[in-house]
């Protein structure tokens, strides 16, 4: 809560039984106002609260009539002398106190709102969206975007106690494209040529090490054009960090320090240090994510030795393409209908896979299974050992030709079966660094053929072992890369990059860069690192996802004061919009009608 101001005004939401007696004016919206007879009331709200005022007729009659004037939303200015309220309200803070009003100021009157001004209120997000100056009077956004300063605000001062320099870099830039679409503004003084707008200011930050600033931090604003999640905005912010002559190590000990005030701070939360540590093949193999949730157990476990050539079809068919048999056993999930397992069956067939075997025992111990049928007794009952099932749980197993299939989907079945079985504890903070990714992934290129991509991105450094396999194997490599995971969610992620020229060029080429592809996007980086780079390493925190997480929300949205929709358009703003023809024709732009779908 702000602090009390000052004679001429103060917070609406900060008046307290202290400040019974003294004289106050507030200003902000009405939010209610209630006409009782000889006595008005009107609530009056700004970003701190709001707070009765009072007005008698008996005391001043023209005053009683001016604010009898007075309808939702009018803005005003309000004086008078705070005393105790005769019938307490503790649902609000200011709820011992009320104004007895003896000035009204309008200063402008309202139209009707579009919807009601409320946290209760039932409105759609369009609608709220188009009229966000509106929504945004909400207390709950209020607060929201209050928790967000207050992060940003621990953040600089965090990291300037550590000695970080907080150091802005370009927002028009060179276009690398090499992962997400970027954003093109078109040069005017150079027709046909474009800057790219800032995915992350990855390359900057890695030249500010070069240039000796050993530890530098942003609240970095990027853009990337790609589609919209719960958790993604076409513009986003970044806390953007760079240390130099470090290792690994050094830089998750300097951000655990980080994590461990903002809990303590915003959520009374004491973090214990060291933060777990996890491989992400554990991860993946255990939990059948890179950003496991740990806040409940359903863990995964291997059947394949206990199947092999069991005879039921959909497990050998799995074994001889090289998959996977996987399980997992959700506690107390023996409680699910058959209806229930069905709609579980739907749910992981959205992640690629072609259905999924069940087995539970009643309280009884008494087993129903759709595939028991088809194995030995003694198979079965090595497999439900395996799980650990108990009476009253549920097996689920997936099996597919393809390993990382089947534990992507596994690792969201078990998501999905612990909300339904309301298995994720509230309030409980599990954070994780998982470490160790692999250096490449394969995808295929606009052409469809199949190529080598960076996991993170191409300054990413190898595992100093595995440096040979540059030659050999290189999807087998390994990243001195580590995300910090915070219940299910990635909240930022980060590497020691690469600083020997030699290491880099192999980077590229293992990419499949041609020499000329490398001098034309990262000759000014190659360059640069001719004349001396240190050890450096850094991490960038996602702040929408963080504010997003310690506010209790599921959507960015809605710490983010002016968000974009779906199909990454401003509703409010009614962007992005045509221009007039004579600004296409100073930055030499014509544009291509495409043709209409039928």
């Amino acid at each position: 809560m702000a602090k009390f101001l000052n004679p001429q005004r103060q917070y609406c939401g900060a008046l307290r039984e202290e400040h019974v007696g003294q004289r106050v004016a507030v200003c902000g919206w009405c939010a209610r106002m209630r006409d009782l007879g000889g006595l008005i009331f009107i609530d009056l709200r700004d970003r701190e609260g709001l707070v009765q005022c009072v007005f008698d007729e008996s005391d001043d009659k023209a005053l009683f009539d001016l604010a009898f004037t007075v309808r939702s939303e009018f803005t005003l200015k309000i004086e008078g002398v705070v005393r105790r309220r005769s019938s307490v309200n503790d649902k609000i803070p200011t709820g011992r106190v009320e104004i007895l009003a003896d000035k009204l100021e309008i200063y402008e009157k309202a139209e009707t709102p579009p919807f009601e001004i409320s946290d209760e209120a039932s409105v759609n997000d369009a609608l709220r969206l188009k009229y966000r100056y509106l929504d945004l009077r909400r207390p709950s956004l209020q607060k929201k975007l209050a928790l967000r300063h207050r992060i940003t605000h621990i953040a600089h001062q965090y990291f300037d106690e550590q000695g970080f320099l907080e150091i802005e870099t370009p927002m028009l830039t060179k276009s690398t494209p090499e992962g997400a679409r970027d954003y093109l503004v078109p040069s005017r003084v150079h027709p046909g040529e474009f800057y790219a707008l800032p995915q992350s200011p990855q390359q900057y930050k890695q030249l500010l090490m070069l240039a000796g600033f050993d530890r530098y931090m942003q609240i970095a604003r990027c853009f990337r054009d790609e589609d919209l999640r719960a958790d993604r905005q076409p513009e986003f912010t970044q806390i953007d960090l760079e240390m130099s002559f470090v290792d690994q190590e050094d830089v998750m000990a300097v951000n655990e320090g980080f994590l461990q005030r903002l809990f303590q701070e915003i959520l009374h939360i004491d973090i214990p240090l060291p933060i777990q540590r996890m491989p992400y093949q554990e991860a993946m193999a255990r939990f059948g994510s890179d950003k496991p949730d740990l806040r409940f157990g359903y863990e995964i476990f291997p059947l394949e030795e206990i199947v092999k050539d069991c005879g039921f079809a959909v497990f050998d068919n799995a074994m001889k393409a090289g998959g996977a048999v996987r399980g997992i056993k959700v506690d107390g999930g023996a409680k699910f209908s058959r209806k229930e397992i069905d709609s579980l069956t739907e749910y992981v067939k959205t992640y690629r896979v072609k259905g999924l075997a069940w087995a539970k025992l009643s309280e009884k111990g008494e087993l129903s299974s759709s595939f028991a049928k088809f194995l030995a007794p003694e198979t079965m009952e090595a497999l439900l050992k395996q799980a650990g099932a108990q009476a009253g749980d549920l097996v689920l197993i997936i099996a597919d030709a393809d390993e990382e299939t089947a534990l992507n989907a596994l690792g969201q079945l078990r998501c999905e079966a612990a909300r339904r079985m309301d298995a994720i504890p509230k309030d409980v903070y599990k954070l994780l660094w998982v470490t160790d990714f692999p250096l490449f992934e394969y995808g295929e290129d606009d052409e469809g053929k199949g190529r080598l991509y960076a996991k993170h991105h191409p300054f990413t450094a190898p595992q100093d072992k595995d440096l040979p396999l540059f030659e050999t194997n290189p999807i087998a490599m390994r990243a001195k890369a580590y995300d910090i995971v915070v219940n299910g969610w990635e909240m930022g992620g980060g590497s020691i990059r690469i600083h020997r020229s030699d290491v880099q060029q192999q980077m590229f080429q293992a990419l499949g860069f041609s020499p000329e592809d490398t001098q034309e996007r990262f000759g000014h980086m190659l360059n640069a690192f001719r004349y001396g780079a240190p050890p450096h390493g850094g991490l960038a925190y996602g702040l929408d996802r963080l504010v997003m997480l310690l506010a209790g929300e599921d959507s960015i949205r809605d710490v983010i004061a002016f968000p974009k929709v779906q199909n990454a358009s401003d509703l409010m703003m009614s962007c992005p919009s045509p221009v007039e023809d004579k600004q296409l024709k100073e930055l030499s732009i014509a544009l291509v009608e495409k043709p209409r779908q039928p």
